[in-house]
């Protein structure tokens, strides 16, 4: 593949956790959790977006969430699971990927807040021109939601990608 050609990263927020006396990586996700989890992915399906690779927290609840909704995709992405992704900064999200090898063109990125959506919000920039004013306001009035994603695309290289070379495309949480 070419890097002049556009590349799509989805951010991914794990679906609402249970608090039980674990430690925070080990908390699983609550029954809302589960039942959000599998609607995210029959959204991701409706997106219609080939995904070549997955990364995923090493949390209980981000491995629970994408378990349910890579379920519902066409076709399932080679998964890495990664424990750099559990309490990341979005600039430590963009080390990571950073180093995806560049003949994967669609990558989605499972994990936590507050990471994913200062990540949503940096990679666009402060003017990010084109793309979803209707997403971007949505992350501005209400946040990055539980189960939540966010679709993101850039031209170049994955060692390219830094704040403010992407477009917000889109953003899709469960209703409330």
């Amino acid at each position: 593949m070419s890097v002049a050609e556009p590349r799509r990263i989805v951010l991914f927020r794990h679906a609402k956790a249970d608090w039980p006396q674990v430690t925070d990586h080990e908390r699983p996700l609550a029954e809302r959790g589960r039942l959000d989890a599998a609607t995210a992915g029959s959204r991701l399906a409706d997106t219609g977006i080939p995904f070549d690779l997955a990364l995923c927290s090493t949390a209980v609840r981000t491995r629970e969430t994408w378990k349910l909704a890579v379920h519902e995709l066409a076709h399932r992405p080679k998964t890495v699971y990664e424990e750099r992704l559990y309490e990341a900064s979005p600039g430590e999200l963009i080390a990571v990927l950073n180093e995806t090898p560049d003949d994967a063109r669609n990558v989605i990125l499972v994990g936590h807040n507050p990471s994913v959506q200062g990540l949503a919000e940096i990679l666009p920039g402060a003017d990010a021109g084109a793309g979803s004013a209707e997403a971007r306001e949505w992350l501005k009035q209400r946040g990055f939601a539980a189960a939540g994603f966010a679709v993101l695309s850039f031209t170049g290289s994955w060692k390219s990608l830094e704040p403010g070379v992407a477009t917000l495309d889109d953003y899709w949480a469960p209703s409330e």
